[in-house]
């Protein structure tokens, strides 16, 4: 039922485009707001599940100048080839192994006990190489003549039941005779990888091919003393470029590294010293009894010690989608597969590299290679300013050559630099590498290779500090689509409540008990039927320590919420757990499932006499019962009248919001329970049953739940809550095709479709199965609906980020390639020089991103409706505020170019120092202007651009950072950058300039900007081309 209020009206029709299977006939102009191409957009991926030929497609589509740093975080795709044919290697060879093992047993019998290891290991009188072969191959002989299961807990100083003693000196002593369970990871690339790709830019390595021309060319025209400094100064900004690039790339490496390693770190329910205890997957050891349930992942290789109904899936070891039972003639569980069905408990025999698992995961490497759609959609973004600048740069190249050799290029003092028949050919090469110097460097600055990079950098930002808020990311898109999610299909119990439940009413015997616990107002015959059946029916377990003492008579109870309740319950009713269950013996038991809503278990007492006991959803137990048990202990006719009164305490405790639960058996004859080989089929008997007891359980509501529902409602998400595994999945697919984007909650196995199916899988780390969470994308560590919502404020801070940086990134493209492109053409010269543009193009790519995608989250963002996936990057808010700011700036700086030496009263100066000072006020106002402007680009929407710029402590040190090396460069570094000092005057005047930007961007805020995106209005005007559906794009 919904929990939560509709979205606005206009969301569904808003969001009809966000599935997707949406056609392939949208281009750029999803990226950029504006229609490019009206062809297939190679640059619009769905966000799970790619086809990799979309992949491949949109990889050959992108404009790529470095594609080692381009393609880091993007899927290797020859690398997965690669790790299914290993896969394929491991599964063929384990296969072999075992069968040439079974054809030897065939062809051979073996007679007596296989010899035991005459050199003990550690003290235990088995090898880990005997445990691992008998494993590996699945050799029942050899375990046969080790005893069976109870022969081979002996040799390994184990107990079936209260598995090893757990302290520390025994668990030393495992791990040293039989290895951690743990394989090698291969290493991350170090550091100088990182410094070596960076190197592989392709504009970088013409500019240090240029620089290392002249530094020749100065040495060999003005001497050591003066002619190294323009050559060194370019490959020093080239150096500095790429060492900044690797220490951002190598910083967001060590993060996923992290975030890798937590996504192995299971939790196991183990049995040490006869408590069941949750520990990490790597602390596992051989000898160690471990608890199995349905959705639970074997965490090792080991032999079943006892197992009801329990289904092993195999097909992440075997390649092939087979469910396989396993019972004590099929013992042998292999690390790494799931459980399908049932439960049990299984002894570990083998760990780490001597499992095929590990030996799997340690053949190939574990990476968060995965391109998201945003971050191939940005790819298209760079494709696309790439063109423009290589056009932009080819232009320039063109006019500066053409302008140089007709002879209208001046030097600063304004002599001409080429003068047919007299300029000599190192002048004339020295030019020509000047020239192809700069119009390679509009090219570094026009061409964002570290845009599609500022999404993994916003992305490693965000899992980190999601950690933080309980959300551990297994999927990198699932933060950016989290940020478009319309509805939320949450699970109520665990996600909504806090999964603590408490039986609060009791109907037993037709009375009901006050307290729940009266057990005296019960016959002997009533309580004994009622502790059987909650001590014999039952997944959990209930630790009753030996030792009675002060300090450690703790009664511990373990399992499901639910399975707690009602074990809690019992020894309310002075139940004693052990001693209930060594009354009679388990024959057969009947999961419990979602689909059935109950469970079964046939046992067997001293006496031969056989019970059936089933707990379930009252209303279906109750359906399933001819009779009832009467206080007395007499058995009565379920009668209609009897009928109804049970189904009114059912209907009452569902108004308080309980969870009903009822108890039923029967007894059954002996001959009708088939002998124990035919038994695996046999269906538990669920008619003709009495009905015992109905108990309501409580589960509270989570604390600040209503905030967050109520969060979510006013900020365009609807909430849905309760529903079944089989309607949460027709749910969410109906909402798909209605456009919606969809999250989900799941903890359970049955709930792993839904979660394979929505947009966003959002699985519960402490109750949910391992089946589940590997169907999800972001494990939530609290299972707290609040931390959903907290993953929906990242996931569109995620894509808020993104506009900041691209805003930011693009007016700097916008300002520098207009200015040196006008400068070219009308004089010949350019104000920023290659070294200029080199810091610039850092500041906008790896510093920008550093200080723009790394916001956290603000309130103002969950006031909006949810971002559409396939909106346009670039909003109409955003052309407004970057054609404001590039045009101030571009304005100001031509002018100044143009009319400087007037403006800045420099006429009186010799016409080479007065241009030298004006283009180092060019060049340092230039830079200001992109530092105030990076307070502008955090709001692009908001007035107050200054709102929690305390908080971010990295932006300040990004902007610190930049401005003191502006200061050092400009009043410290003239030799190398080509500038001169300014006097304090002219710093006034450069810092006034750029200030002006800051309410330029307030007032311009006020400037109303239509609705529909850019790329509808441009339609509008060309309807011919739109109908058409092809021929060229329309102008910018």
């Amino acid at each position: 039922m919904p929990t939560g209020v509709q979205a606005p009206e206009a969301s569904p029709g808003r969001y009809q485009r966000h599935r997707d299977e949406v056609p392939d006939d949208v281009g750029c102009e999803d990226v950029l707001g504006i229609d490019l191409e009206p062809v297939a957009d190679p640059f619009d991926i769905p966000a799970k599940r790619a086809p990799v030929e979309r992949l491949r497609r949109w990889r050959q589509a992108a404009l790529v100048l470095n594609a080692s740093r381009r393609f880091r975080y993007t899927l290797d795709l020859k690398k997965e080839e690669e790790k299914e044919q290993i896969r394929r290697k491991i599964r063929a060879h384990a296969q072999v192994i075992r069968a040439a093992l079974l054809f030897k047993e065939a062809g051979e019998k073996q007679n007596g006990e296989m010899e035991l290891s005459e050199m003990p290991s550690q003290g235990f009188r088995i090898r880990a190489d005997q445990l691992t072969a008998m494993t590996r191959d699945h050799n029942y002989s050899a375990l046969q003549e080790y005893g069976g299961v109870n022969g081979l807990t002996k040799l390994l100083k184990t107990n079936p039941e209260k598995g090893v003693h757990g302290d520390e000196a025994d668990l030393s002593c495992r791990l040293g005779a039989f290895g951690a369970n743990r394989y090698p990871r291969k290493k991350g690339r170090s550091f100088w990888v990182f410094l070596w790709e960076a190197c592989q830019d392709l504009t970088l390595a013409i500019l240090i091919v240029a620089a290392v021309i002249s530094l020749v060319l100065g040495i060999a025209t003005e001497g050591i003393k003066e002619g190294w400094y323009d050559g060194a100064s370019i490959a020093f900004a080239v150096f500095l470029v790429i060492l900044v690039t690797a220490v951002s790339d190598y910083k967001q490496s060590l993060q996923f590294q992290h975030l890798n390693e937590e996504k192995q770190n299971i939790q196991v329910e183990v049995i040490r010293g006869g408590r069941r205890i949750q520990v990490s997957i790597f602390d596992i050891v051989v000898g160690d009894v471990v608890a199995l349930k349905i959705g639970d992942q074997v965490p090792a290789d080991g032999v079943l010690i006892s197992g009801h109904s329990l289904a092993i899936d195999e097909s992440s070891m075997t390649g092939e989608s087979k469910i396989v039972f396993k019972d004590q003639k099929s013992p042998f569980l292999m690390g790494g597969c799931k459980v399908a069905d049932g439960y049990g408990t299984m002894l570990v025999t083998a760990v780490g590299l001597n499992t095929e698992w590990g030996l799997l995961m340690a053949s190939i490497s574990e990476e968060n290679n995965e391109e998201t759609p945003l971050q191939v959609r940005l790819n298209g973004v760079a494709t696309f300013i790439g063109i423009v600048g290589l056009v932009v740069a080819a232009m320039v190249l063109v006019v500066l050559f053409a302008r140089y050799f007709t002879g209208h290029t001046t030097n600063p003092d304004g002599s001409v630099q080429f003068v047919k028949g007299r300029t000599g050919v190192k002048s004339i090469i020295f030019g020509v590498i000047k020239i192809l110097t700069v119009a390679v460097t509009i090219i570094v600055v026009a061409v964002p290779e570290g845009l599609p990079l500022a999404v993994t950098l916003t992305l490693a930002y965000s899992m980190r500090k999601m950690m933080a808020d309980k959300a551990l990311v297994r999927r990198l898109s699932a933060c950016e689509t989290m940020g478009s999610a319309t509805t939320i299909c949450s699970d109520k119990t665990g996600t909504l409540t806090l999964n603590q439940m408490t039986v609060v009413r009791s109907i037993v015997a037709g009375i009901e008990l006050q307290p729940v616990a009266a057990v005296e107002k019960l016959s002997p015959t009533v309580t004994s039927v009622v502790l059987e059946g909650i001590a014999q029916n039952t997944s959990g377990s209930v630790f009753e320590p030996e030792v009675t003492s002060q300090d450690d008579n703790t009664v511990e109870v373990t399992g499901s919420p639910t399975e707690k309740a009602i074990l809690s319950w019992g020894l309310e009713l002075h139940m004693k757990f052990a001693e209930e269950r060594s009354k009679s013996a388990i024959i057969h038991v009947s999961p419990f499932n979602s689909e059935k809503k109950r469970g079964g278990v046939a046992v067997i007492t001293r006496d031969s006499d056989v019970h059936v006991h089933w707990k379930g959803a009252a209303e279906i137990v109750l359906a399933l019962c001819t009779n009832w048990l009467n206080v007395d202990g007499s058995t009565h006719k379920m009668t209609p009248d009897k009928a109804n009164q049970f189904k009114k305490y059912i209907e009452d405790m569902a108004e308080q919001s309980l969870r009903c639960v009822a108890f039923a058996y029967r007894n059954l004859d002996l001959k009708d329970v088939p002998s124990e080989e035919q038994r695996t089929n046999w269906q538990v008997p669920d008619n003709d049953l009495t009905l015992i007891a109905i108990v309501g359980m409580k589960d509270p509501c989570r604390p600040g739940v209503r905030d967050a529902v109520e969060l979510c409602t006013n900020s365009g998400v609807k909430v849905m809550g309760r529903s079944s595994p089989n309607d949460k999945l027709l749910l969410v697919k109906a909402l798909k095709k209605n456009g919606h984007v969809v999250a989900v909650t799941g903890d359970g196995t049955n709930d792993a479709p839904a979660l394979h199916e929505a947009d966003i899988g959002l699985s519960m780390g402490i109750q949910g199965t391992e089946v589940a969470k590997e169907s999800s994308d972001i494990i939530i560590l609290d299972d707290n609906f609040a931390s959903v919502v907290k993953v929906v404020r990242w996931g569109r801070s995620v894509y808020a980020n993104i506009q900041k940086f691209i805003q930011f990134q693009l007016t700097v493209n916008v300002a520098a390639l207009i200015i040196n492109v006008v400068a070219a053409i009308s004089s010949g010269n350019v104000p920023l020089n290659a070294v200029q543009l080199l810091w610039v193009n850092l500041i906008m790519d790896t510093l920008g991103a550093l200080a723009l995608a790394t916001e956290p989250p603000t309130d103002q963002l969950m006031k909006r409706t949810p971002v559409g996936r396939r909106e346009p990057l670039v909003t109409n808010i955003m052309w407004r505020n970057l054609f404001i700011q590039a045009a101030y700036q571009v304005a100001v700086l031509l002018t100044l170019n143009f009319r400087g030496r007037n403006l800045l009263h420099l006429t009186q100066d010799t016409l080479e120092h007065s241009s030298k000072v004006k283009n180092s006020f060019i060049f340092n106002t230039f830079v200001l202007c992109q530092v105030f402007n990076e307070f502008n680009s955090r709001k692009p929407e908001e007035l107050n651009i200054f709102e929690g710029v305390s908080r971010n402590h990295l932006f300040l040190a990004v902007v610190s950072i930049t401005v003191v090396m502006q200061v050092v460069i400009i009043e410290f570094l003239g030799k190398f950058t080509s500038t001169v000092k300014l006097t304090w005057e002219l710093w006034l005047v450069s810092l006034a300039i750029a200030f002006v930007s800051w309410p330029l961007a307030f007032v311009g805020k006020f400037i109303p900007v239509p609705k529909t995106p850019l790329k509808n209005l441009i339609l509008k005007c060309w309807p011919k081309w739109k109908k058409q559906g092809e021929g060229p794009a329309p102008p910018v």
